[in-house]
């Protein structure tokens, strides 16, 4: 999920279990048609979040890391540099992340590391061994509010950005790059490609890549548990959105066949700008003939979609699962590239935007998402200035929950500097939906809070 400059997002843009059904429709239509700022988007007031934000102290250092609602607190754990438990170190750039129970009570958290290049920061499981980039696994004692364990748990391979849960209880995480041998950096595999990472606790993952999924510049996966259907968003200005339809169901391994998002009746349609809130599209799949090719550019699986009326995205990066729909970000897309989050609708085979920030100082955009039990969207910002956490209603009302107030001088593995600007990421509830995880990729930090959720909607 690397960052877009303003002065860039124009021209890229011309080369993405628990949320019910409900509509985000008076407020976000208004935004939209506007460009007015909706209630509670400016930092220092919120009228339907939980109120304004103020520093919290860090359980774990003390230091005031992130502005929260009265009430909120929270801890830290999984810094770059803490150690791990198989004797190893935990590596940087902490990106995406899923949450699962274990029989001991325990939460389990898996969570990529989005790094390029170097060598593989652990012996096994391992892919490629001039791959910098995996995932490492985590146990939190959501009683205790402390860690308990961490591992590595995937190796070798680049520029893990998200992914995603799945049903049966792994994590299926994803590169963001098609490099390979002969590449810079000079990998000895080809990337590209989705992994999984088991997260029962006794399973290894295999360290072999899904190609049947498509090679190309992956960011995210939602699984659709009634179908077992893979929808899967790539990273680039112009984008596709994507969905796998295994073999079997629960077993990715055993191939399948891979698709790209068109809207009927509009072939090539482009969905980056100009768009209406709340306009359902009746979608087709367009068949990707060739999901691993050979001789790979960064866009050789978008242009077959395309050339068989597959719609253009921009930047497709979050994609969730809740109440019967797939919730997907588009990080640059709308007339202000500030950001959408679009809503699809499996069953009707349907698709329309939710939401369209009018400016930076509501939503700049929005990168990893998920779904809150209590019905909102959490949305994750990548943005260059300063970074929140931001909710969005039912109603379609979005506010801030959290800001990056993370400024170092040594306190914590010989960190120092001012890290305000940087991106948050890989945020999800524990199962219980109780602690809400959320990481800073940089330094790497990850953070887990709690609070009075239910005064409000996330």
């Amino acid at each position: 999920m690397g960052r877009v400059r303003p002065s860039r997002r124009r021209f890229l843009a011309s080369a993405g279990a628990f949320l019910g059904a409900a509509p985000f429709h008076a407020l976000a239509c208004r935004v939209a048609e506007t460009g007015g700022t909706p209630p509670a988007a400016e930092a220092g007031a919120s009228v339907v979040g939980y109120g304004p934000l103020g520093p919290v102290a860090d359980g774990t250092t003390g230091l005031p890391l992130l502005l929260l609602p009265a009430g909120f607190r929270y801890v830290t754990f999984g810094w770059t540099g803490d150690p791990l438990d198989d004797g190893l170190i935990t590596p940087r750039a902490h990106d995406g992340m899923a949450a699962f129970p274990t029989a001991g009570g325990l939460v389990r958290l898996v969570r990529n590391h989005e790094l390029r290049d170097g060598i593989a920061f652990a012996p096994r499981p391992l892919y490629d061994p001039n791959g910098g980039g995996g995932t490492t696994t985590l146990d939190f004692d959501p009683a205790a509010g402390e860690l308990v364990s961490a591992h590595a748990s995937l190796t070798g391979t680049a520029v893990n950005c998200a992914g995603g849960p799945t049903p049966w209880g792994s994590w299926l995480t994803c590169e963001e790059t098609v490099l390979g041998p002969g590449g810079d950096p000079d990998y000895e595999s080809p990337h590209g490609y989705i992994f999984e990472v088991p997260a029962d606790g006794t399973a290894e993952a295999s360290a072999e890549p899904y190609r049947a999924m498509g090679r190309f510049v992956h960011e995210a996966v939602a699984v659709d548990p009634a179908t077992g259907i893979v929808y899967e968003t790539e990273d680039r200005g112009a984008a596709g959105l994507y969905r796998f339809l295994p073999n079997q169901s629960g077993n990715l391994a055993a191939g399948g066949r891979l698709e790209m998002l068109a809207i009927d009746g509009a072939p090539d349609y482009d969905t980056r700008t100009g768009q209406a809130v709340g306009t359902w599209h009746p979608v087709t799949w367009a068949p990707i003939a060739d999901p691993d090719p050979a001789d790979i550019d960064d866009d050789s699986v978008y242009r077959q979609g395309v050339a068989g009326g597959g719609a253009t995205f921009a930047r497709l990066e979050g994609i969730w699962h809740g109440g019967g729909r797939i919730y997907i970000v588009s990080t640059t897309g709308g007339d202000a590239d500030a950001g959408q989050v679009w809503e699809y609708d499996p069953a009707g085979e349907r698709i329309r935007l939710l939401f369209e920030s009018p400016g930076t100082d509501v939503l700049d955009m929005p990168d990893n998402l998920t779904v809150s039990p209590r019905g909102g969207l959490v949305l994750c910002e990548d943005g260059d200035a300063d970074n929140y956490v931001r909710g969005l209603t039912l109603a379609g009302a979005i506010f801030p929950f959290a800001k990056n107030n993370v400024v170092l001088d040594g306190e914590r593995n010989g960190f120092a500097g001012d890290y305000r600007h940087r991106e948050f990421a890989g945020a999800v509830y524990d199962p219980a939906g109780d602690w809400l995880f959320v990481n800073a990729q940089t330094p790497g930090i990850t953070f887990a809070i709690t609070g009075p959720w239910g005064a409000g909607p996330l």
